[in-house]
């Protein structure tokens, strides 16, 4: 199991737009159902273009690719972005049903 955190920000201007584009890629993603991944994306409260990404995968593979919207989406954000993003990878200490549907 992996787990890394992504941090960007997006144009100000662009924010709104990849809001949008982030929701019509999610519905995808639960229709789709991809196994052994798990992944949220949140934005600072006070800093709408600032996107916080978590991402877990099961194995090497990452099976959201399989789905023609995430591939979509992140073809589309390199043109929305402020800067390039950062990642990190995370080490779990604990977790309790994060970002539960």
């Amino acid at each position: 199991m992996s787990v890394t955190l992504i941090r960007g920000q997006v144009r100000p201007d662009q924010a709104a737009d990849v809001e949008a584009a982030a929701q019509k890629m999610f519905a995808a993603i639960k229709a789709a159902r991809p196994g052994g991944v798990r992944y949220a994306s949140t934005k600072l409260a006070d800093d709408g273009p600032t996107f916080v990404v978590l991402l877990e995968l099961d194995g090497p593979a990452n099976p959201l690719t399989a789905v023609p919207e995430f591939v979509e989406f992140q073809n589309e954000l390199k043109n929305r972005l402020a800067g390039p993003p950062t990642a990190e990878q995370l080490e779990v200490v604990g977790t309790y049903r994060l970002f539960t549907d």
